[in-house]
């Protein structure tokens, strides 16, 4: 019996072992935020390593500098380069408790092992050759 005892002791430590490490890989992901700047400056922008955008500085000169279209280019470019950032700094918080050769921010993204080609939609072509325009629809009065 004591031997079962023993057992479920060392399985409860390293349960707890296992959620202390969780734990902290938590409030390590909690913790970041990383942030960019575009090349030109007037666009900075910061992101948490869910993506979230969390904070957004835009230049004075901005809205003069571009127009509507080329500003929100610009600001999308500068967000997806700082949530490049925070997934690479979420992808080392989490690497620790990741079994070997798995790769974090696949793992995060939510593609772990899948290859492009199986996530990827497929094209659906459509086809207007047997579609007849200029005849009235069988429904119609």
């Amino acid at each position: 019996m004591t031997d079962h005892r023993a057992q479920v002791e060392d399985l409860l430590a390293e349960y707890r072992r296992g959620r202390d490490q969780l734990a902290e890989v938590h409030r390590a992901l909690a913790g970041i935020r990383e942030t960019a700047t575009s090349d030109c400056g007037v666009v900075t922008a910061t992101v948490s390593a869910q993506g979230a955008l969390t904070a957004l500085d835009l230049r004075e000169d901005a809205y003069r500098r571009y127009r509507p279209a080329e500003l929100a280019a610009v600001i999308v470019r500068t967000t997806a380069a700082a949530d490049a950032l925070a997934a690479s700094a979420a992808g080392h918080a989490v690497a620790p408790v990741l079994p070997a050769g798995t790769d974090p921010e696949a793992l995060l993204r939510g593609t772990a092992d899948l290859r492009r080609d199986e996530i990827t939609p497929p094209v659906v072509e459509e086809s207007y050759e047997n579609v007849a325009w200029l005849e009235p629809d069988a429904g119609r009065p």
